[in-house]
């Protein structure tokens, strides 16, 4: 059904057969701000009627009643609908003689229908196309190097011009898994574009949302002031700059330690882990192994050391000034804070 501006009702197809372990469903149902439970009970000013399909939150029993819908928008028989995909796509031209990935089987002949079947006739007829967490997006851990599928991300699949039925490119929303309330905000701002009522996301060159991944996670981590003052953390307990033992925050496009991860909370920095780059499209090789120091952050940190050992000092004599109070705070019977009593015409 559709009005003047957009559409009243949206079905939502999210598939995680991919190669996947089904940790972003995992992690979406954690999401509060909206919680997925908002969304489809309609408790979302603006939005359409949400009908969602996802293994994991279905309420069926699994089998056929599942796939219906699934079949349904595959024969053109079921629109509009946002396609959701988790897990990387394998290449099953290189499968041999059986199969990469398979969700349900072909009705006549029982034989397994392949991720890739189910890709090649839902992502065009779709309204809008997904990818959630970093495996559907760029491939992830197991497009790595030495991985026997011939792993890849939905946009290097379906190709990176393309365009779904909506007019719009894939919307990328990486993280190994993806952060609960990244993918909600993300998924609510294609919902209401669905609707009519905001513009297309706006996306970066990696199909990112721009709002979300447009800063580094050096930029939005507590721990920042440390490097800047070229003090860095020697093991994990410390609270101070982590670049030394691992963590490759300057670099990588992230709101985790702004955002948190359930409630504000967490983040891997904020709870003393490092960034090992999960939300980028390198991600694992261009930042393995994960405990080393990256590249670059031995010569920075070198570099920043005279400057942060100066900053520090002065920061250190300034402090000591600021914790004391003026002078005129006393008990004695004459006023010495400058105060002048006298009338002035």
């Amino acid at each position: 059904m559709t009005h003047a501006e957009g559409f009243d009702e949206v079905h939502i197809l999210w598939i995680s057969e991919g190669m996947s372990c089904d940790g972003d469903t995992v992690s979406v149902t954690a999401a509060g701000q909206p919680s997925i439970e908002d969304v489809v009970g309609g408790l979302i000013p603006g939005l359409p009627k949400v009908h969602l399909y996802n293994k994991v939150l279905s309420p069926t029993l699994g089998g056929e009643e599942f796939l219906a819908p699934f079949r349904a928008a595959a024969s053109g028989e079921l629109e509009p609908f946002i396609f959701v995909l988790e897990g990387s796509v394998p290449n099953e031209k290189i499968n041999g003689d059986g199969f990469w990935s398979s969700f349900g089987n072909h009705p006549d002949t029982g034989e397994p229908l392949t991720l890739n079947w189910w890709l090649d006739r839902l992502a065009p007829k779709a309204w809008a196309v997904v990818a959630a967490g970093t495996c559907a997006a760029y491939g992830g851990i197991h497009a790595m190097a030495g991985n026997p599928t011939g792993c890849m991300g939905l946009a290097d699949y379906l190709g990176w011009d393309f365009r779904s039925a909506g007019g719009l490119p894939i919307v990328n929303v990486p993280g190994c898994p993806v952060q609960p309330e990244n993918f909600m905000e993300t998924l609510v701002w294609v919902l209401q574009h669905a609707a009519g009522e905001a513009p297309p996301p706006p996306l970066d060159d990696k199909l990112r949302p721009q709002w979300l991944f447009g800063k580094t996670v050096h930029e939005g981590c507590d721990r920042a002031a440390y490097y800047e003052q070229a003090d860095f953390a020697k093991d994990y307990n410390s609270p101070k700059c982590q670049v030394k033992v691992g963590c490759w925050g300057p670099v990588v496009n992230c709101d985790v330690p702004k955002r948190g991860w359930m409630g504000g909370v967490g983040g891997c920095p904020n709870v003393g882990g490092i960034c090992i780059a999960c939300t980028m499209p390198g991600f694992p090789d261009k930042f393995m192994p994960f405990m080393d120091a990256p590249p670059g952050g031995n010569l920075s940190s070198t570099l920043i050391r005279p400057y942060g050992a100066f900053i520090r000092r002065m920061r250190g004599i300034t402090n000591a000034t600021a914790n004391v109070e003026p002078k005129w705070h006393h008990n004695r019977e004459v006023l010495t804070s400058g105060y002048d009593p006298r009338w002035r015409p």
